[in-house]
């Protein structure tokens, strides 16, 4: 079974494994209780995998401090 989008491809554009799950999880519970989604026409389903979707299309992101 091949999950998407990849991991390998949501690296390229936050390149932390918790930095990515802690975001997706945060923005998965506002789509639930908003139901907006900020890419058109979502493949996924469920609240995790449309977050995850809005990463990969850079609507969702992280800003990086230079400390």
């Amino acid at each position: 079974m091949m999950l998407e989008p990849s991991i390998d491809e949501l690296q390229k554009k936050i390149k932390s494994k918790y930095t990515l799950v802690t975001l997706s999880a945060r923005r998965a519970r506002q789509i639930r209780e908003t139901n907006k989604v900020l890419v058109d026409n979502p493949k996924s389903h469920k609240y995790v995998g449309k977050a995850l979707e809005e990463v990969l299309a850079e609507k969702l992101f992280v800003k990086e401090d230079n400390i």
